[in-house]
Parts: structure tokens; C-alpha cells; sequence
């Protein structure tokens, strides 16, 4: 399953998520030693997915419980 998980092809290629790329230190550019500066959304040919810079989504937030919805 985790193989499954990691190699999916569900994400949209974005030079924040590029092994090449590096983020700015004000965080609205990217530098590419391929490409030079873009921007976080753009992409290339040179795109190499990385997953430990890919930020995941927020868990949902639930409403809480009542105690009568456990009730038989």
C-alpha cells in the first residue's frame, strides 16, 4: 500500500515540489539550477518529483460528539 501511496501520479507538477529547485528565502520564487528563477507553480521539463517537500492537506476538522449518538 505504501508503494501505492508514493508513486501515485495524482499531484500536479510545481517547481515547490521539484528535487532541483530550491525555495526562496522570502517563500514567492524558486531557484533552478536548470531553469533559474520561477515560480512556485510553474514546471519544466526537468521536473522531478519530491515528496518531502510536499506540504499534505489539513485533516478535517469534526464536530464534536454527542453522547446520545452512541446510545443503542
Amino acid at each position: 500500500m505504501k508503494k501505492k501511496i508514493l508513486n501515485s501520479k495524482n499531484y500536479t507538477p510545481e517547481c515547490k515540489n521539484c528535487v532541483i529547485g530550491r525555495i526562496s528565502p522570502d517563500g514567492k520564487n524558486v531557484f533552478c539550477t536548470k531553469k533559474g528563477i520561477k515560480e512556485l507553480d510553474g514546471s519544466c521539463r526537468s521536473y522531478k518529483y519530491d515528496p518531502l517537500k510536499r506540504v499534505p492537506r489539513k485533516a478535517p476538522v469534526f464536530e464534536s460528539a454527542d453522547p446520545k449518538d452512541f446510545e443503542l
